[in-house]
């Protein structure tokens, strides 16, 4: 299946027009054409099935036959708030990783000890939609712009409260922190978890978690870079829900 998104098309709507790039694409590199099926996700959990009705590379048109909603894989809701890494190749591969496995909602956080300060988030929506289409996915992480730790650490949190870092404290693992924690199946767990930046967490920062009732966790006895903490995390998450 090769799966396109559109944010704007709903329940109501009965034709819909590709921009210029997305026409091309279909009619020109893909070859398309009248009559031709395609596949369509607002990325709300809606699968739209449409048949190209004006094959145009500049105006591509599409009839909207059938509507189906698609249920989300997972049984709980994910939210990572995650250190943006020096190099931004790396937090892309996060992004992109982490959305093929399944996550709801990420967060980036300038931490006291992260070298980057500044997202491009336009460029990173781009890479976690298209992870959602390679992947199949049909229901979109929300990307959270930019925040400093002071100020996300300040939220009213609900749910199961996680912090990895790397200092020499009294920790359990994830893994047995989820095993101890799962819920009868079916009941939707919400789970936000804190990874630090290259230099990890400060001091500060993890006695401001810990008063917010976020449990100190460890990912495993390798250290681990930012991104692949992420990753190591979201799959950790994944397999106790299954």
């Amino acid at each position: 299946m090769q799966l396109f998104y559109n944010p704007e098309i709903n329940d109501n709507s009965s034709q819909f027009t590709f921009d210029k790039i997305e026409s091309r694409h279909i009619v020109k590199v893909l070859r398309k054409k009248e009559g031709d099926t395609l596949f369509i996700t607002n990325g709300k959990g809606q699968l739209f099935t449409a048949e190209v009705l004006f094959a145009n590379d500049k105006k591509c048109t599409v009839n909207i036959i059938n509507v189906e909603v698609k249920e989300k894989p997972w049984n709980y809701y994910l939210h990572i708030a995650i250190a943006p890494t020096k190099n931004n190749d790396r937090l892309e591969w996060f992004l992109e990783k982490a959305t093929e496995i399944g996550i709801d909602e990420i967060t980036p956080i300038i931490c006291k000890h992260s070298e980057r300060k500044v997202i491009k988030k336009e460029r990173l929506d781009k890479v976690v939609v298209s992870a959602m289409k390679q992947s199949l996915k049909f229901q979109l992480p929300k990307l959270n712009e930019a925040t400093s730790f002071q100020d996300f650490i300040k939220q009213d949190f609900k749910g199961d409260l996680f912090i990895a870092h790397c200092e020499e404290t009294d920790k359990r693992t994830l893994k047995s922190e989820l095993t101890s924690r799962l819920r009868s199946k079916g009941q939707q767990q919400k789970i936000t978890l804190l990874i630090g930046p290259e230099g990890d967490f400060s001091t500060k920062e993890i006695e401001m978690a810990l008063q917010q009732k976020f449990i100190p966790v460890s990912l495993g006895e390798s250290r681990l870079r930012t991104e692949t903490a992420g990753i190591a995390a979201t799959h950790s998450v994944a397999f106790f829900n299954e």
